[in-house]
């Protein structure tokens, strides 16, 4: 009777296939070292997830009629891939132009409206960059969340999520420094 992953992972014999895809290792490594620009640490990342992939699914493989290597390769590319997309997410900048002309102020010291940008811009820069995009673009720029997320290739919902915890996070640096925040 064969045995099942779970027995393989808890007995004391291997399994058939474990000797298998551990001889598959150093190729995989190679192969994916290559791909994420020689990075040891995340081409053994990578190795190591596929791997756990290969051994969940051992009862789904066939490892007698196809070789294992294949499976493996393909896996670990896909990862890489994951990976990369999910880092490759590009702020949208933040340009001078975007921001309305000043409002005339009531306020009869200029240095007032300079003093409060300036407590402004430090309480921005305490932020996440993915807060600070979200803060700004919403608050400062008014433009609809719609509009945002799709410029930054997010669901509206995370984009609200971000605004959110930008701006408790902007009121947590303000208080911090005895700045009312109105």
């Amino acid at each position: 009777m064969a045995q099942t992953a779970d027995e393989a992972r808890s007995g004391p014999t291997a399994a058939p296939w474990a000797e298998l895809l551990l001889a598959e290792r150093e190729v995989l490594f190679r192969f994916i070292s290559g791909l994420s620009d020689n990075d040891p640490h995340r081409a053994e990342d990578i190795v190591q997830e596929a791997m756990l992939r290969a051994w969940q699914a051992a009862e789904a493989l066939d490892w007698d009629s196809r070789p294992i290597r294949l499976w493996l390769f393909t896996v670990a590319r896909r990862l890489l891939i994951d990976e990369w997309r999910k880092n490759r997410a590009v702020p949208v900048g933040i340009a001078v132009e975007g921001f309305p002309a000043p409002v005339a102020a009531d306020a009869a010291d200029p240095s007032d409206r300079i003093l409060d940008r300036l407590v402004l811009v430090d309480a921005l820069r305490s932020l996440d960059r993915i807060h600070q995009e979200a803060v700004v673009h919403v608050h400062l720029l008014g433009r609809p969340g719609a509009e945002v997320a799709r410029a930054v290739g997010i669901p509206v919902g995370t984009l609200k999520s971000r605004t959110h915890h930008g701006v408790r996070s902007l009121r947590r640096h303000l208080a911090d420094r005895g700045v009312v925040a109105s």
